[in-house]
């Protein structure tokens, strides 16, 4: 019950943290693409490569811990159901360009973040 009752604490956590986030960004830019989804998607990549290396490779964190942070938080956080509904939405809107970067730039850029998030930390 303890560990339903902390995957619940950090997937609100993760969930606030995204909308807040993602709003913040997504009004410091404008609305025309969704950058403030892009932008979590790929900081939540970069976050998971890094605690998931640390606890896969360095056993850094307990089993616990990885389960809230990776499961709970940040399986809130990232958000591929509003990148889908985007994406959806620029398509339908006409915005052929935006959609296919969305989609393509999303790609890279999250696996590129995974990559980087291990990199630093193996560093460590």
């Amino acid at each position: 019950m303890l560990r339903f009752s902390i995957l619940a604490f950090a997937g609100a956590a993760g969930t606030l943290t995204r909308y807040a986030l993602g709003s913040w960004i997504q009004q410091l830019c404008g609305s025309r693409f969704p950058l403030g989804t892009f932008v979590v998607n790929a900081l939540g990549c970069l976050i998971i490569g890094f605690i998931g290396t640390l606890a896969d490779e360095r056993a850094f964190f307990s089993q616990e811990l990885r389960v809230a942070l990776i499961i709970g938080f940040l399986g809130a956080f990232t958000t591929y159901s509003s990148f889908a509904y985007e994406t959806g939405k620029l398509f339908t809107n006409g915005n052929i360009l935006f959609a296919m970067g969305n989609v393509f730039g999303t790609l890279v850029i999250c696996f590129i973040s995974l990559f980087l998030g291990a990199l630093l930390a193996r560093l460590i």
